[in-house]
């Protein structure tokens, strides 16, 4: 017989395929609407399954967070892969066995100490490799300004040095920090007039551009136009989670990920039922605690995925949960939630709940479930 969610052990990562369905297809037809190519970021599942939806619904391409996600999904078939973290002088011999073995891999820099290593390593093993430059279009983390010298020294710097500049990157990572549709909407302008800013002075310079590479979730949703813009990425849309909830871009009918967990005490004088799932299971990311709604470790549901108001994860120890509702009058927490009884959790951040399983469970519309490996590590 297969597995069911009254069968698999707990705690499990559950995502629910119709809903991962129905996310695939809206990013994908959000993409194709703004005139770009789709390339998913996939180190929200690093998981082949996954992948494989994502490029039969259109996507073209991946965007990997580790080397180790390249190699993996390379494996797979995957050739055009693009690395979107600052790449480590350390990791250029790995780069480059990949791309000697076929993998179209494209690689980052912000800044000219990083492509001179680029160059330098390009040089001495006679390979020309494929680099973007990122752009900070808000400020969030990493990247040059698109006004800043800095941007033309860098192309020039890969340039000369016989790399190929492919063009230039952005992400908007502080549209986490929003929830108004109006300012999701500005910030995706933002972002695309930064980057395209980069690149027209890159060209202006006599340098290369091809891509102009932008995206985060919640832009690549409230983008009205992507004019001059070559590719969207996004990642967490394939599963949405309470962050993204918070944000504003999904509903609670779109999250797609959830932990399954086990009821195995009590205490009862103080209105909590614990269960098996605690941050092992769920992370610690309290990503929603400087939102609107702080949802502690989870919004706890039912076993077929309804949510019950009020009732949270409030608490959390490497192996333990704590489910209670926090304010609500006295309940009889033990007939409400037996030992045994079996609950869904909604995770904060579905990247790094999803990071604590080594593999998913698919559930399909029937009740059935699958295995679903999931890569791990660097």
């Amino acid at each position: 017989m297969p597995d069911t969610l009254s069968t698999i052990d707990t705690p499990a990562a559950i995502v629910s395929l119709p809903r991962m369905r129905r996310n695939i297809a809206r990013m994908q037809q959000r993409a194709d609407a703004l005139g770009v190519r789709f390339r998913p970021h996939v180190k929200t599942t690093k998981c082949a399954e996954v992948v494989a939806a994502q490029r039969a619904a259109g996507a073209t391409g991946i965007t990997v967070s580790t080397l180790k996600e390249a190699d993996q999904f390379f494996a797979q078939g995957v050739t055009d892969i693009l690395y979107a973290v600052g790449m480590a002088p350390h990791r250029l011999a790995h780069a480059l066995e990949l791309r000697q073995r076929g993998c179209a891999l494209q690689i980052l820099t912000d800044s000219v100490p990083s492509a001179l290593a680029i160059v330098e390593y390009g040089r001495a093993h006679a390979h020309a490799f494929e680099v973007l430059i990122e752009v900070d279009t808000d400020g969030h983390r990493s990247g040059i300004r698109p006004g800043e010298d800095a941007l033309l020294d860098v192309g020039r710097t890969l340039h000369q040095g016989g790399m190929r500049l492919a063009g230039v990157l952005t992400h908007a990572g502080s549209s986490y920090e929003l929830a108004d549709p109006v300012a999701l909407a500005a910030l995706a302008e933002q972002e695309r007039a930064g980057c395209v800013l980069a690149a027209q002075r890159l060209r202006a310079a006599g340098l290369p551009c091809e891509i102009v590479s932008v995206g985060s979730t919640p832009t690549a949703l409230e983008a009205s136009s992507l004019q001059g813009v070559t590719e969207l990425r996004a990642g967490v849309y394939v599963f949405f989670d309470l962050v993204m909830r918070n944000v504003g871009v999904c509903a609670p009918e779109d999250l797609a990920l959830s932990v399954l967990t086990t009821v195995i005490g009590h205490q009862a004088e103080k209105g909590w039922a614990i269960v098996d799932a605690g941050w092992m299971a769920m992370s610690r990311d309290r990503g929603t605690a400087k939102q609107s709604h702080d949802y502690g470790y989870g919004q706890v549901c039912t076993v077929d995925g309804e949510p019950l108001d009020g009732w949270l994860l409030t608490g959390a120890n490497q192996e333990h949960g704590i489910v209670s509702c926090p304010g609500a009058p006295s309940v009889n927490i033990v007939g409400r939630f037996p030992v045994g009884c079996r609950l869904r959790i909604w995770p904060n951040h579905a990247c790094a709940t999803g990071a604590q399983f080594s593999a998913y469970e698919a559930l399909e519309e029937d009740g059935s479930v699958q295995a679903w490996p999931r890569f791990h590590g660097w």
